[in-house]
């Protein structure tokens, strides 16, 4: 006969209440045990002298006798120093991007810190160059505006061209 030493559960729907029990492996979560060791109430606060309780001296008799652990009781023992820690399992790598969404994510990064790079540079730069080169861009302006006007005039001659080719050849 196996025996493992687990949580059973008990308590109200989103109310769990579980008591820590030595129990055939066999035996369905929970159904028949052979002795209660504990109780854990995950309700109340982390430093709340009730939210964990164990009878150290059963438990240490029942692993004695050969009882494992699961997983969660483990972790209560080895904090309680009953027994040493148990490791942690490595965890799968699913919850991480796939291969294409980390590429993207590398180049987006490249691109940030050459923008920053960029930045930079044009802030060591010095800057009086610009401040000479924006007065001729103001005489600029107003020729361009007379090059556009220009250009406006002769767009709708353009467009009444083809309507009157249209009348002829009715």
């Amino acid at each position: 006969m196996s025996l493992r030493i687990r949580l059973s559960r008990g308590g109200a729907k989103k109310r769990p209440y579980y008591r820590i029990v030595v129990a055939d492996s066999r035996m369905p979560r929970d159904g028949r045990f052979i002795e209660r060791v504990g109780t854990y109430n995950p309700m109340v606060a982390k430093d709340h002298p009730e939210r964990l309780i164990m009878k150290e001296d059963r438990i240490k008799h029942w692993i004695g006798v050969g009882a494992q652990p699961s997983d969660r009781v483990a972790r209560f023992l080895g904090n309680a120093g009953i027994m040493e820690m148990p490791k942690i399992a490595e965890q799968s790598m699913k919850h991480l991007p796939k291969a294409k969404a980390q590429e993207r994510a590398k180049e987006r990064e490249e691109a940030a810190a050459s923008k920053a790079a960029e930045a930079a540079e044009a802030a060591a730069a010095p800057a009086e160059e610009p401040v000479a080169e924006e007065a001729p861009a103001e005489e600029a302006a107003p020729e361009e505006v007379a090059v556009e006007e220009a250009a406006a005039e002769a767009a709708p001659a353009e467009e009444a061209a083809p309507e009157e080719d249209a009348k002829v050849a009715e």
